[in-house]
């Protein structure tokens, strides 16, 4: 039990910092918050509901592990280096597809029944 209580600890220490020092983690924090309630008025099924929710949270997973990735590069160097860099930039680009991904999936339900 106590490894699961620091785990936990540990977890939402995390989300705090996330919060606190990433403002891409904050925005789409609040995007989340708005798209939540969407998804159950757009879901017409519980499938479909979790799918839209399983979405935003992608997001919000890959960007902590984007901010993560970029936190232990700074961390390694401050100055440029092409694989810091490159590292960055595929960090980059996973949260980028995840938002296209997300936007895909919620175009696709949201037109569906006019299909």
């Amino acid at each position: 039990m106590h490894r699961i209580f620091k785990a936990t600890q540990y977890s939402v220490q995390g989300l705090h910092a996330a919060f606190k020092h990433e403002a891409a983690f904050r925005q789409e924090l609040l995007l989340c918050a708005i798209m939540t309630p969407l998804a159950f008025y757009l879901g017409r099924s519980l499938l479909e509901t979790l799918f839209l929710l399983a979405t935003l949270v992608s997001v919000l997973v890959i960007e902590l592990l984007n901010s993560a990735l970029e936190a232990l590069a700074d961390q390694v160097s401050l100055e440029h280096h092409p694989l810091l860099g490159r590292a960055k930039d595929l960090g980059s680009a996973a949260v980028m597809l995840t938002l296209v991904f997300t936007t895909i999936v919620w175009i696709a339900i949201a037109i569906d029944p006019f299909i």
